[in-house]
């Protein structure tokens, strides 16, 4: 095989975002037995963190027209935090690089697992031992993962999901594998849980991704909708235990056999599961990586958003909890092509909830020149039509017509009317993965943070902060807050042995000594919450191939802040309140927010609900919708910077 190599071409336009962060290797399709061929000279350290400084100084002088504040910065504390987590790859994201979903990487939860009142951390890995911290107060964090019994060793895991499917007052924990059997474990309470798989009827073993716990049928229990990619491994195994992957694993879409369809368990109670898939019509065979929920028509029963990543993405309305149809084109007529990750929330504050799709599939395309393949960089900060019709004929895409390339930002102008409107809102970004959705600066609009990049055999790209401009648009802030750049961009990926099992290595020609390779940094999946309980919103990522980053927020120190906090207990609803929609007046704006337990790829979390409440000093009412149809107004009493707690009542 020969891999797809060619220059980059760089320009510097202060119109588009982190072009300088693009592919060495401009294709997604280039297999490691291409490397050695490789005749581009990659830009060394020192190059890079110029154009890091450039992209900053340009941030810095753009954000003297923004009103949003923006003076605070996130420092990355994970050495202080004591967390030692690092991720493991298997060696087909690594030295034995192939263009398949193991570089999708793995997701971070967080839930109080222990009752404490402070929330704790769950870090899925692929080899080595997904890891439990618990949450001790003060930014720091101790490893519990062997006393809780979560680690599943060597188990290829992909997602993290906190729910409580027994409504006994504690987050249960799902996790899913590539091949391995998905896992549930159930919570006993002070941290240690038990592995309820098989009783619980969950133990499915394929190519699974994303999960989403939801009460679709509003009976008080959670039910669990399970995304499976599709085929993209083959029987044999690699080192520890590992599936290894189908070369031409991006092209699974064009393979019937491959299919792999969506699986929607029903929560029966007393911790078991029925898989009522066909039963309720929702037979979806996308290459689906994750999911979310949202009652979009007001009937209180949750629909369900399916991400394509290799193809359409997939709408479907909740039928009274009696079945699922799909109505796709009703709402969004255009889906992107080549989606990851998947939001609903207001970002406007007009009681709608709108909708953010990453799309991280459309980057990964070349465009064909007649000197080779090349990126067009000032592309970048558009839509990617260019890249995708040059490089991908209709026998690929399989009819595009109705596709677009690039995030996609749909605002919801009610009645079931969306308008797309990305470019507009200044929400494309570049290999983004999953956003993740929290009001950063406390200013009453809630922000985005996407986790992006590739790593090796990839450049270094960098995660985007889209800072909320009052509703009318997000400004790229991740350099002025500290987010980027990161203290480091590289490391040493892995390091073959060149004298012994390596030496076919194509790396390891003209070599016969350990040679070190290194690979650029890069995000996955990211969850936010008020990790030291000062108020204000912090940032804790997944890295692929590397420890996490606990970003924390300085904003309460900067500048005084008023918020809310908000803890959903259900009684006739599910105990997590999941599916209930909340309103908080004060200061004379409302602030809307529907509760999912999404934040980020590849993961649910078990968090209370954060308003950030801009200058207002008081709460003058909050309302509660409840699943189960209940609703509540609480006008008395209302403390604002603290945790409140709201038990539904029994009609």
């Amino acid at each position: 095989m020969t891999g797809l190599f060619e220059s980059v071409e760089v320009r510097d336009q202060p119109g588009w975002r982190s072009g300088f962060f693009l592919l060495t290797l401009l294709s997604a399709l280039v297999p490691i037995s291409g490397l050695a061929q490789n005749q581009v000279t990659p830009p060394s350290r020192a190059e890079t963190l110029q154009l890091l400084e450039r992209r900053k100084q340009q941030q810095i002088q753009a954000a003297a027209g923004f009103m949003a504040f923006h003076d605070f910065q996130f420092a990355d504390h994970r050495q202080s935090s004591g967390i030692t987590f690092e991720h493991r790859i298997v060696d087909d994201a690594g030295k034995n690089w192939k263009p398949a979903h193991y570089d999708h990487g793995n997701g971070v939860a967080a839930a109080d697992v222990d009752g404490d009142g402070l929330y704790d951390l769950y870090f899925a890995n692929q080899l080595g031992t997904s890891e439990l911290w618990r949450n001790l107060g003060n930014g720091r964090f101790e490893n519990i993962t062997g006393r809780a019994g979560v680690g599943l060793t060597d188990q290829i895991c992909v997602g993290a999901f906190f729910a409580d499917i027994d409504n006994d007052n504690d987050p249960d924990l799902f996790v899913t594998t590539v091949r391995h059997g998905n896992h549930l474990f159930e919570n006993l309470g002070g941290g240690r849980f038990r592995d309820i798989t098989k009783d619980a009827g969950l133990d499915y073993s394929g190519h699974s991704s994303g999960a989403v716990f939801f009460d679709f049928d509003n009976d008080g229990l959670l039910d669990l909708f399970l995304c499976n990619v599709g085929v993209y491994t083959v029987a044999q195994k690699g080192p520890s235990g590992f599936y290894l992957a189908i070369t031409n694993a991006f092209h699974g879409h064009l393979y019937p056999e491959r299919t792999e369809y969506k699986i929607l368990y029903r929560n029966l109670g007393h911790g078991r599961f029925k898989n009522v898939t066909d039963e309720l019509g929702l037979r979806d065979g996308s290459w689906n990586g994750d999911a979310t929920f949202c009652d979009l028509n007001g009937d209180r029963f949750p629909d369900l958003y399916l991400v394509n990543m290799q193809g359409d993405d997939h709408f479907y309305l909740n039928v009274a909890g009696k079945k699922f149809v799909e109505k796709t084109s009703d709402y969004f007529p255009k889906t992107p092509w080549g989606a990851m990750g998947v939001k609903f929330f207001d970002y406007n504050n007009d009681g709608l909830m709108d909708l953010f799709v990453t799309d991280m599939h459309s980057d990964m395309t070349p465009l064909q020149t007649a000197q080779g393949y090349k990126l067009e960089l000032p592309l970048e900060k558009e839509k990617s039509e260019r890249f995708c019709t040059a490089r991908w004929d209709d026998a690929f895409l399989q009819g595009a017509s109705n596709n677009i390339f690039g995030n996609a930002f749909y605002e919801n102008k009610g009645g079931g009317r969306f308008e797309e409107r990305s470019d507009a809102l200044g929400v494309e970004t570049y290999w983004p993965w999953g956003p993740s959705v929290g009001d950063l600066n406390a200013d009453g609009f809630e922000d985005i943070f996407v986790a992006a990049g590739m790593g090796y055999p990839f450049r270094y790209a960098i995660n985007s902060v889209l800072l909320n401009e009052a509703g009318r648009r997000f400004f790229d802030s991740e350099f002025l807050l500290g987010v980027e750049p990161r203290g480091r961009i590289e490391k040493v990926y892995f390091t073959l042995n060149c004298n012994g099992e390596d030496k076919d290595h194509p790396l390891c020609q003209g070599q016969s000594v350990p040679n070190p390779v290194d690979g650029s940094l890069s995000t996955r999946s990211a969850v936010i919450f008020d990790l030291d309980n000062d108020g204000d919103l912090d940032i804790v990522t997944s890295e692929f191939n590397d420890r996490p980053q606990v970003l924390v927020s300085n904003l309460a120190e900067k500048k005084t802040i008023n918020f809310l906090k908000v803890k959903l207990i259900g009684t006739a609803s599910n105990r997590d309140g999941l599916g209930a929609t909340m309103k908080v007046q004060a200061g004379g704006r409302t602030f809307t927010r529907y509760h999912d337990g999404k934040s980020g790829y590849l993961a649910q979390s078990s968090l209370p609900l954060y308003f950030g409440l801009g200058a207002a000093e008081k709460v003058e009412r909050i309302e509660v919708t409840w699943p189960s149809g209940g609703y509540q107004e609480q006008t008395r009493d209302i403390p604002i910077n603290s945790l409140v707690t709201i038990r539904e009542a029994r009609p």
